[in-house]
């Protein structure tokens, strides 16, 4: 297996230059691949809007995020230095607040804005928008290398040969984990669940997949502990929204029960994370996202259930320690009741 060519979900953010009209194109995740759809969003409410309504998702809002506080700073150049820096601290607050389980967004926004404290960021107008935008710019290659990092340690774990399960979409640290095992020569197959309902599994991850030269083969959510149980999948790997200093994994709701089914069939499971959140102590210091129940009730756009059906839609889960074999960081992999230490 050879390197492929980069997927186009991994640049699926692209902000535009002022002279090209501004604002931020987000690749509609919603409708891939089956359309190449663009959604514009000229402000940061729109982005934070985009955010929200799922347009982008797992690394997708990162970089989102990033551009969003770009064009709220070139939206504030004409106003004062202290106005401006209030616009920049309320459009970083509209932004954290679109997907409240998930700390990346919180941490680009108070990366980025971090300027604010620097004399560039009290200056104001286009000393405030060359700031801003440097700052964004290193917190998107930041990412980007820390993904490969982890991707690399993630390639160590695997054996040549094994079949992966993968459970929804882990973007930029499953592309960091499977360029670096077909940089080391080694031949993975790939089992997806489909992950209702935004169906990532099917339409982000399997696409992936095939656009790095895989044949994915695609099951149904509820088919996990079957596929472990008849042998024909050997790790489990999923990315990971956040990850508690004691070891609990929140991702894609489905992770849990995915977890529990590789335990009981002896399946090593490894959660790839960029590195554990040092606010969240323990399980009691993660928002659980819980999403509207309509979304549920619809496939493909189509509602499925009978009128007077009723849905519920907790976006993620915990996983406990005891049921993840590695936590893999841009630091190595830990055990995770050691993923503390990543900070010692």
């Amino acid at each position: 297996m050879t390197t492929t060519a980069v997927p186009l979900l991994a640049d699926s953010v692209r902000l535009r230059e002022e002279a090209d009209g501004g604002g931020v194109d987000i690749l509609d995740r919603r409708v891939y691949p089956h359309q190449v759809r663009w959604v514009h969003c000229a402000t940061v409410v729109d982005v934070a809007a985009a955010i929200r309504d799922m347009v982008t998702q797992s690394s997708g809002p990162a970089f989102a995020a990033s551009a969003g506080l770009v064009v709220a700073a070139r939206a504030a150049s004409g106003q004062s230095a202290d106005a401006a820096a209030d616009a920049l601290r309320a459009a970083g607050a509209l932004l954290a607040a679109t997907r409240p389980t998930n700390n990346h967004i919180r941490d680009v926004v108070a990366t980025v804005l971090a300027v604010l404290e620097q004399p560039a960021g009290t200056a104001g107008g286009p000393q405030l928008v060359a700031a801003v935008t440097a700052s964004a710019a290193a917190v998107d290659a930041g990412y980007r290398e820390s993904s490969a990092a982890l991707g690399r340690y993630t390639a160590q774990l695997i054996p040549d040969g094994a079949r992966v399960l993968t459970h929804c979409w882990a973007d930029q640290f499953l592309i960091g984990a499977v360029t670096a095992a077909q940089q080391h020569g080694k031949n993975l197959e790939f089992v997806c669940t489909e992950t209702r309902p935004y169906l990532q599994g099917a339409r982000l991850t399997a696409s992936t997949l095939v656009e790095m030269g895989y044949t994915p083969t695609l099951i149904t959510d509820g088919m996990i502990a079957t596929v472990f149980a008849s042998g024909a999948a050997d790790v489990l790997l999923t990315a990971a929204d956040r990850v508690t200093l004691d070891g609990h994994v929140v991702n894609k709701v489905g992770t849990l029960g995915a977890a529990l089914a590789a335990s009981r069939y002896g399946v090593p499971y490894y959660a790839m994370v960029d590195h554990p959140d040092p606010q969240a102590p323990t399980i009691d210091d993660v928002h659980i996202e819980e999403r509207d129940g309509d979304e549920v009730l619809l496939f493909a756009g189509q509602r499925i259930a009978a009128d007077g059906v009723v849905g519920r839609y907790p976006a993620f889960d915990a996983t406990p320690p005891e049921l993840v074999s590695k936590i893999v960081t841009d630091r190595g992999a830990f055990e995770p009741a050691e993923v503390g230490s990543y900070f010692g």
